[in-house]
This record gives structure tokens, sequence and C-alpha cells, in this order.
């Protein structure tokens, strides 16, 4: 009997459905000046934060016009990170210009929205809770850190008008700019991002540790980078930058207690994994991810030989997201191996259901029907588990006269 177990890991999107919709352009500008303690470096960089949150800003309305959005009572401050999430701001056109009193820098950004494309990217990122809630924290530190340079540029321009020394500014606006890049870093990765995982891991990774590298103390840099490698496999790099993350930012235990249980599972680690599912579950009883905690905890109970408490977690785990084939199976599994063949077949068969495709169902309902002494049901099952790829139970039963 073969027993499959999948761990479900959640890390924090766009893909395009065929609509009809027009190409919009938003287009912003920014003139930045620049001179004194704030260097034409310092000053490009926060203009061009500045232009990009702007147009985003702007773009934002076509986001909030959306049904779906409506319908959500998304928040104002979540507008905006939406549009972060499912939108990108580029710049196209930068340069520098003077006046009698000031040198500066006039830089253009465009937000191209697709409208036809748009609804269903929103759907996407409204589904992926977490990582919204990182948008919505990223955008905070970023206004914050806009914040921080608005007010030094006035305290900049003060003292150049009396003919003070801005020399003690410098190292505050080489610091917010800093500031800025990692969260830049940190938008690039998070442009990799899509259906609860990085398309390219090593990436994400290296532009995620740009951003731990300029502020040591990027919490969600650090839960993403671990998410990256437990995508390339490298799990003990993955628990060391959740542990980091945890000492950060302790707010987010019930994810990071739930990702290091992810990796603690990868790692064969299945005692330690059950203790960090217990303390996601502790904090978050209700398992905000549709299940998921339930399911990953249920398996690590399964590979233990622990099959009662498998099959309570994997009932748990139903009752939240009753649309979830493989909890269905691996109870199935997990009924199998307690010899209850009947409860066993009736899961496989809402796999099934749920899932028609499901190959390792049929082989697993099949062999339960094989060993009933149910030659007919058994057979079908290993023809249908064979024409979808795996022949091995039917070439087994054939090999004992029990099919043809």
């Amino acid at each position: 009997m073969k027993t499959i177990l999948a761990v479900f890991l959640t890390i924090l999107l766009l893909l395009p459905v065929s609509a009809i919709g027009e190409i919009i352009t938003v287009t912003h500008t920014v003139k930045q000046t620049f001179g004194g303690g704030q260097s034409p470096d310092d000053a490009r960089i926060s203009g061009i934060a500045l232009a990009k949150r702007e147009a985003l800003e702007k773009a934002g309305t076509y986001i909030e016009s959306l049904t779906i959005v409506q319908n959500s009572k998304v928040e104002k401050d979540e507008i905006l990170a939406l549009a972060a999430g499912v939108l990108r701001a580029e710049v196209v056109s930068q340069k520098n210009y003077h006046t009698d009193d000031a040198f500066g820098m006039e830089i253009v950004v465009n937000v191209v929205v697709d409208t036809s494309l748009l609804e269903e990217r929103v759907k996407k990122q409204l589904q992926d809770r977490t990582h919204l809630t990182q948008l919505k924290d990223t955008q905070k530190r970023e206004k914050e850190l806009l914040q921080k340079v608005a007010q030094l540029e006035e305290e900049n321009r003060k003292l150049s008008t009396n003919k003070q020394s801005t020399q003690k500014l410098k190292k505050e606006f080489q610091k917010a700019s800093q500031g800025l890049t990692a969260v830049d870093w940190f938008n690039k990765a998070s442009a990799l991002w899509n259906d609860e995982k990085y398309t390219d891991a090593k990436r994400a990774i290296e532009y995620l540790s740009n951003a731990i590298k300029l502020q040591p103390d990027y919490a969600d840099a650090y839960i993403n980078r671990g998410s990256a490698y437990i995508i390339l496999g490298q799990y003990q790099l993955a628990i060391a930058d959740i542990n980091q993350a945890m000492r950060l930012k302790p707010d987010d235990a019930y994810y990071l207690y739930y990702n290091r249980a992810a990796a603690y599972s990868a790692l064969g680690l299945y005692q330690r994994a059950i203790e960090d599912y217990n303390e996601a579950l502790r904090l978050k009883p209700d398992d905000i991810l549709d299940g998921s905690a339930y399911r990953s905890r249920g398996n690590a109970y399964a590979i233990l030989g622990q099959y009662q408490l498998a099959i309570e977690d994997y009932s748990k785990a139903i009752r939240l997201r009753p649309d979830h084939a493989v909890a269905y199976y691996n109870r199935g599994t997990a009924y199998s191996k307690l010899s209850h063949h009947q409860s066993a077949i009736e899961d496989y068969n809402e796999a099934i259901r749920l899932k028609p495709d499901y190959v390792d169902a049929y082989y697993n309902r099949g062999y339960v029907y094989l060993n009933q002494g149910n030659n007919n049901l058994g057979c079908l099952d290993a023809q249908k588990a064979c024409a979808l790829g795996d022949c091995k139970l039917l070439e087994q039963a054939k090999d004992r006269d029990r099919c043809h």
C-alpha cells in the first residue's frame, strides 16, 4: 500500500485570465531637490520611493472601485498594499535640473493597469492574507522612512538658509536611504511571489539578503527568506531565519511556528514539528490557514504511527475546509493503517469526487478492495490508476491472477 502525506507550507499571485478590458497607464512625476547634508544619491533614492508610492496611490483608485474590493470591505490602508502586490511602478525617466537657488532631479514613474486582469489578481491577493499583511507592514515602514526624510529635508533647508553646517544630517539621510533601499529589495523579492511561493527562490534569497544587510532588524525579510530556503530544501538555514524573525516579530508567532514545523518535518524531526504545530494551534485554535496546521500535524502523527491522533487532526482540517481532497486521502490512509477499511473507502471516494484524476486515491482504494477480496472493484481502480500513470498495483494483481 502506498502512503503519500502532503506537507503544506505557508510561506507570502499574479495569474492572468482572459477578459475584455483596457490598458491604463498612470504617470506620476516628482521633483526632488537636494543639497547641503543630502547627497544626490540620497535624494534620488527618496525621490524614486516617493514617486513610486504616489503613483501606486493613484492607481489604487482602480482597485478601490472593484466589486470584489467593495464586497470584502477592504480598509483604506489595504488599498495601497493591494496596489503594491498586484501592480508594478517603474521609473521611466530621471533627469537633473537646477534653478537659481536649488539643484534637483525630475523623476517620472509609470504604473500600467490592465483592467482585464486586475480583478482576478486582486482576488488572489485577498486570499493570501499573510502576504497582504506583509505588504501593509512594508508600506507602513516605507511611509515612516519617507516622513523621516521629509523632516530631515526641512531641517536641512533651515540650516542652509541660516548658513549653518548641515554635516550632522549626512548620516541621518544615509540611514534613511539604506532603509528605503532595503524596502526596494524586499519589494523586488515580493514581485517573485506567485501562488504562495517564490517562482525564483534563489533570486528572492539574493534580494532579501540585500535587504537584511542594509536593515538587520527587517523581520519580514527573514520570514520570507526562510520561506525561500524551504523551497530550495535548505531547511537548517530556514530554521535559523525563522528563529531570528521570532525574536524580531513575536506577533507573527503563529505563522513562524507553522513554517518552522514544516522545516522540522522535512528534516525528519517529526516530534519537534508536532511541538511547533501545537504552539501554532494554541495561538490560533481555529487554524486560520484553512486547516493546514491540523493537516500538517496529522501528517507528522501518521509518519510516527500515531494514526488515531492523525485521524483526529485530519477530521478537524476537513471541518475547516471540506473541499480539500488530500485531507480525505490522508485520513483514508490512516484508517487503512488501523484496518478501518470501510471508513478508508469512504474517504477515498470523497477524495476522488473532489479530484477525479487522483491517482493515489484510486491506487489505495483498489488496494483495499483487492485485500477484501473484491477483485472487480479492485481491478477497476488498479486499471484507472494505471491509466493515470501508476501501473504497479495492476501489475501486482495480474501476477497474482487477481486481474486480467
